[in-house]
C-alpha cells in the first residue's frame, strides 16, 4: 500500500506518482495534503525549496479539479519562467491518468497569442508568472472569477523581485470565497502584509524552524584575499571531481567573466544572467538539466525559481547582502531529502555578512582551509581509479578489437599501463599544480588591511609625501572623483601585479590622484605591471611621487621611456582593453 493513500490521495493519482518513484510522503506533504483535501481554509506553509512543495499542493488541487467544468479552478503564481514550466510539467506528470485535465503555463518570453488561444479553449489550472498573467487579464482573456484555489509558490522570491503590486492586483480579481495557500522559505514583512489583507485566519504550517535552511546542507566557508578568489574557486571545483552545482555571483558582468574564465581553463561551465536572450537562457538551462554542464555561473535574479534536481554544491563567489538570499541560494542543493554542500568564498570584509547569515538563517558554518595541490591531485586520481573500477565493459562490442590491442601493449607491464593511463588523463592537472603556489589563508581576526603604527593606531596619510622606512611613495592617476576607496586600491594593485602579494602602506586619497606606499623592492614591478592596464576606459598610470621624481632624474627619464613604450605597445597591438574599475579579470598586456 502506497503511504499517500493514507493521506486520502485518489488511486489514479497514486498510480501516476508511484511510477515516478513517490513511495512515502515528505514532511511538508504529510502536513499540507490532508488540510487541502479537507478544505481547511487558508494556509501559510514555511518550507525550504526542494522539500516536496509542488506535490504537497499539486496532488490535492488535481484531485479537487472538476474536469467537466472547462474553466480555471486553480491559480498557481510563481516568480520565474523556469519554475512555472517545472510546476506545470510536474502537474501533468501527476495527472497522467486523469482524463481531459488541462494545465497551462503562462509566462513572459513565449508567444502570448498561443497562450490566449489555449485560454479561449478552456483550462483547469493556470500556472503563471505575475507579469504575463496581468497582461492577459488586461486583455480580458484571463478570467479568474471561477478560481477556487490560489497558491503562491516561493512568495518571498516574488516579493523580492518586485511583484508585490502585481500580486495585489491579481488577488483583487480572485473571488472572496476561495482557499489560499502561501508557500515561502522565509517570512519577510511584505508577506505578512499580503496575508493580513488577502487571507482569512490562515493556519500556519512550519517545516523545520522559521527562516531555517535545509538541515541536510553542510555550510563551509573559506577566507582568502580578494585577488585569490578565482584561484580558490578553481581549487574547490578540482577538489570535488563530480561536482554538479551553481556558482552565484553578484553582478551580470562578474557572472559572465567568471564563466568565461572557467571555460577558458577547461571547466564544463556556462553563464546565466539577465542580459541573455530567452532562447540563450533556455539553451543553457537545457544543457545544465541534462548534466552536459557541471557548473552554472548565475546571478541571484537569473537563478530564482530554478528547479534542478541532484545538485551537489552551491558556491557563493560573493555573499549576498540579505541573509534570506543566502537561504534561497543554498536551498538549490539537498533537495528531496538528499544532502548537499554550500560553500562561501569570502574576503575579510564579508565577515560581518557571514555572522548575519548565521543569525538569521540559523545555520552553522565550518571554516575550511583551501585544498592544497597534493590533496587535489590525490582526490582526482582516486576518483579516476574509481571510474575505471566501475566502468561497464561491453564484452561483445570490443571482443574483435581486443586481440590487436593486447598485441600492441603486450610489451608493457601492468604497472606501466596504469602509469600511462593516469599520465594521459592527468598530466595537465599535475603540471598545473606542480607550478602553482599555495593560496595564502587570511586570519579571520584581522580587522583591516591598512597597516598600523607600532602604537596600534592608523598610520597618518601621506600629505607630506614622506615614506616610511624601506617604503616608496607612488602616485596613481585615480582618486575620489573616480570613486576609488582604499580597499579597491589594494585589490587593484594585487590583481595587476602577479606573484608575491604587494603589501600596501599608507594611502592618501585626493580628488584626482592617490598616493600610496609600497616596499622599495616592489616599486618597480608595481609600476611596470599596473601601467599595462585600463579601468573605466582610463589608462592606469603609476609613477614615483612628485617629490621623489624631482630629486631623481633617472626616475624621470625612466618614466618618460616607460610612457613611450606603453604608447607604442598600444598602437601596435590594437588590443581591446576591458573596462571596469577594480575588475579582477582585465587582460594584462604584453609589452614590446
Amino acid at each position: 500500500m502506497n503511504k499517500f493513500e493514507e493521506l486520502g490521495v485518489r488511486p489514479d493519482i497514486i498510480k501516476a506518482i508511484s511510477e515516478m518513484g513517490y513511495a512515502a510522503p515528505m514532511p511538508v506533504q504529510e502536513e499540507v495534503i490532508p488540510l487541502l483535501l479537507q478544505n481547511a481554509g487558508d494556509i501559510i506553509a514555511l518550507a525550504q525549496t526542494g522539500t516536496g512543495k509542488t506535490a504537497a499542493y499539486g496532488l490535492p488541487v488535481l484531485q479537487q479539479t472538476d474536469t467537466s467544468i472547462n474553466r480555471p479552478q486553480t491559480l498557481i503564481l510563481c516568480p520565474t519562467r523556469e519554475l512555472c514550466l517545472q510546476i506545470a510539467s510536474d502537474l501533468n506528470d501527476y495527472s497522467k491518468y486523469i482524463n481531459k485535465l488541462s494545465v497551462l503555463p503562462v509566462y513572459g518570453g513565449s508567444s502570448i497569442e498561443s497562450q490566449i488561444k489555449t485560454l479561449s479553449k478552456g483550462v483547469h489550472i493556470i500556472v503563471a508568472t505575475p507579469g504575463r498573467l496581468l497582461d492577459l487579464m488586461n486583455r480580458r482573456v484571463a478570467n479568474l472569477s471561477t478560481i477556487k484555489n490560489v497558491i503562491l509558490d516561493e512568495a518571498d522570491e516574488m516579493l523580492s523581485m518586485g511583484f508585490s503590486e502585481s500580486i495585489e492586483n491579481i488577488l483583487s480579481e480572485v473571488p472572496e470565497e476561495r482557499n489560499m495557500l502561501l508557500f515561502s522559505a522565509t517570512m519577510p514583512r511584505e508577506i505578512e502584509k499580503i496575508t493580513g489583507q488577502y487571507m482569512h485566519s490562515p493556519r500556519k504550517v512550519v517545516i523545520g524552524k522559521k527562516n531555517q535552511g535545509n538541515e541536510n546542507i553542510r555550510h563551509i566557508y573559506y577566507t582568502v584575499h580578494a585577488k585569490d578568489k578565482y584561484l580558490a574557486l578553481k581549487r574547490i571545483a578540482d577538489y570535488y571531481p563530480n561536482i554538479y552545482g551553481i556558482i552565484f555571483c553578484r553582478t551580470r558582468r562578474e557572472t559572465q567573466e567568471i564563466a568565461d574564465q572557467l571555460i577558458q581553463d577547461g571547466y564544463n561551465a556556462d553563464a546565466l544572467h539577465g542580459e541573455l536572450t530567452q532562447a540563450a537562457r533556455d539553451y543553457v538551462m537545457q544543457k545544465f538539466r541534462n548534466r552536459n554542464l557541471q557548473l552554472l555561473v548565475a546571478t541571484d535574479v537569473a537563478a530564482r525559481g530554478l528547479d534542478v534536481n541532484n545538485l551537489t554544491h552551491v558556491i557563493h563567489y560573493g555573499l549576498p547582502d540579505e541573509a534570506e538570499a543566502y537561504t534561497h541560494r543554498s536551498g538549490r542543493t539537498a533537495r528531496g531529502g538528499k544532502t548537499g554542500i554550500s560553500i562561501a568564498i569570502c574576503h575579510t570584509k564579508e565577515k560581518g555578512k557571514l555572522h548575519k547569515i548565521m543569525d538569521v538563517a540559523n545555520c552553522k558554518f565550518e571554516k575550511e582551509t583551501i585544498p592544497n595541490s597534493k590533496t587535489i591531485c590525490e582526490k582526482q586520481l582516486f576518483n579516476f581509479a574509481d571510474k575505471i573500477e566501475k566502468v561497464k565493459v561491453n564484452e561483445e562490442e570490443i571482443a574483435e578489437l581486443m586481440p590487436s590491442i593486447f598485441r600492441k601493449l603486450e610489451w608493457l607491464e601492468k604497472e606501466d599501463i596504469i602509469k600511462r593511463i593516469v599520465s594521459l588523463e592527468f598530466n595537465r592537472l599535475i603540471d598545473y599544480y606542480h607550478d602553482a603556489g599555495e593560496i595564502e589563508e587570511v586570519d579571520d581576526r584581522r580587522r583591516s588591511t591598512e597597516p598600523k603604527t607600532e602604537r596600534g593606531g592608523r598610520r597618518n596619510k601621506l600629505s607630506d609625501d614622506r615614506p616610511g622606512d624601506g617604503m616608496k611613495v607612488l602616485k596613481l592617476n585615480f582618486g575620489r572623483k573616480d570613486t576609488l576607496i582604499p580597499a579597491q586600491l589594494i585589490e587593484l594593485v594585487n590583481h595587476c601585479v602577479k606573484g608575491k602579494r604587494v603589501e600596501i602602506g599608507r594611502i592618501d586619497l585626493h580628488d584626482s590622484f592617490t598616493l600610496f606606499e609600497v616596499n622599495k623592492g616592489d616599486a618597480g614591478r608595481v609600476m611596470d605591471s599596473m601601467n599595462t592596464f585600463e579601468a573605466d576606459g582610463k589608462t592606469i598610470v603609476v609613477k614615483p611621487s612628485e617629490r621623489e621624481r624631482s630629486g631623481n632624474s633617472r626616475n624621470s627619464n625612466r618614466d618618460g621611456r616607460h610612457k613611450r613604450a606603453i604608447e607604442k605597445n598600444r598602437k601596435s597591438t590594437g588590443e581591446k582593453r576591458e573596462k571596469g574599475f577594480g575588475d579582477r579579470n582585465k587582460k594584462n598586456r604584453k609589452r614590446n
